[in-house]
């Protein structure tokens, strides 16, 4: 382990009047389909805006081009990437059946390798039947979507809804770590993988919230909406 201390090499910390387009670029009229989502993203301010310095993506009940939820994503690819570094953000998740919030990185290769063979690193992801754990997840090829490897962190009381908390990993060669409101919870290495270890390239930034999908399922008479994913900064440090 290097001694050499983080230092601050991108951050967003949401306080203009505007998303930065320079920062992030916000996806329109793109569907997680893949995932079996039913959302579409868009790039209204209904959907994705800054208010009073925090950064809001809303989860919406509503018929939009043909689809019956929008919400916003929104990602650095092609404007900043980066190899290693700690990556961080403080997140109020939202809360509901149906729900999964997401801060995670992917690989900036996948245009031409491909998922998984791209690597995927998931700094936090929370569905709302478990609303007190956030989970951590790398994908790649051989251990992708359901066979992801992952560890989740429990809060000891309480619901990640109810207040922001601190979302990291710290990302080096050979070695990534999870880490919720500064305390470590997982570490994983080449050796953990049982398959290609594909994270030692540039990844970039997605921050978004979907609705429904294999994963969470989805929503029920319980959901309230609108729902929001409230993010007050994004960082990253480098050695």
């Amino acid at each position: 382990m290097t001694s050499q201390k983080w230092t601050l090499a991108w951050h967003d910390e949401f306080d203009g009047p505007a998303i930065d387009r320079t920062r992030w670029h916000v996806e329109d009229r793109y569907t997680g389909e893949s995932n079996a989502e039913m959302e579409i993203y868009t790039d209204r301010p209904e959907n994705i805006r800054l208010q009073n310095g925090i950064l809001v993506i809303e989860a919406r009940q509503e018929t939009y081009a043909g689809f019956h939820y929008t919400s916003g994503r929104l990602t650095t690819k092609g404007l900043c990437s980066w190899t290693y570094g700690r990556f961080e953000a403080r997140i109020k998740i939202p809360l509901g059946q149906g729900l999964w919030p997401a801060f995670w990185l992917l690989g900036d290769n996948i245009s031409h390798r491909g998922w998984p063979a791209c690597g995927e690193i998931d700094i936090m992801e929370n569905i709302g039947r478990t609303p007190a754990a956030a989970r951590g997840t790398i994908h790649g090829p051989g251990y992708s979507g359901d066979d992801g490897i992952w560890s989740d962190y429990i809060l000891a009381e309480g619901r990640f809804a109810d207040d922001f908390h601190i979302f990291a990993i710290e990302w080096e060669p050979g070695q990534i770590r999870w880490y919720v409101d500064g305390n470590l919870f997982s570490t994983r290495r080449p050796q953990d993988v049982g398959g290609e270890w594909v994270f030692e390239h540039p990844f970039f930034i997605i921050l978004n919230l979907a609705v429904g999908g294999y994963w969470p399922g989805y929503p029920d008479e319980t959901t309230v909406f609108p729902q929001r994913l409230l993010v007050d900064y994004v960082r990253v440090f480098q050695r």
